[in-house]
């Protein structure tokens, strides 16, 4: 996976100090979204979560019938659009999601054997941060508008000691 359209809005940081839930309810309201229960539940489920997810994922943490599929489905739509999460993508095109919490975006490597994500180290994500923030000012320089990026790695991790035995 790695990180996905972002539209960079200082409005759209979450609050320091604020509880998270309560920030991201916030960005809802500030980006014109209704807060509801199904809402809240999809937002605490994401921000539960360590690393990005699909939403098949994100469903199965919520209580049993506290929203349907096609109800994260239209929530996760609606939270990219106003960019409290952000998209990437597993190697099959799957998409992954995590919430913006308006930190510094963190950049993932898809493990291609296991498929697990791993972030990328912390040392090279300012250097690699830096050159696409670069791309996107030129881009809005020659007049493009809403610019983003979708930067996707993908490699096969080195197997542990535990996996060759």
């Amino acid at each position: 996976m790695i990180e996905s359209t972002q539209i960079s809005d200082a409005a759209a940081n979450v609050k320091s100090g604020a509880e998270p839930l309560e920030s991201a309810c916030a960005r809802l309201k500030a980006g014109g979204l209704r807060i509801t229960a199904p809402r809240r539940a999809i937002l605490a489920a994401l921000l539960s979560r360590s690393e990005p997810a699909s939403i098949e994922q994100i469903h199965s943490q919520l209580v049993a019938g506290q929203c349907d599929l096609v109800t994260v489905y239209r929530c996760m739509a609606a939270f990219e659009e106003i960019g409290l999460v952000r998209r990437g993508y597993f190697l099959d095109g799957a998409c992954l999601y995590e919430i913006d919490a308006g930190k510094p975006v963190r950049y993932h490597v898809v493990c291609r054997r296991t498929r697990r994500v791993h972030t990328i180290d912390s040392g090279a994500s300012p250097e690699l941060a830096a050159a696409l923030h670069r791309v996107e000012e030129t881009l809005r320089a020659q007049g493009f508008t809403e610019v983003g990026h979708v930067v996707e790695f993908f490699g096969t991790a080195p197997v542990s000691g535990a996996e060759a035995g």
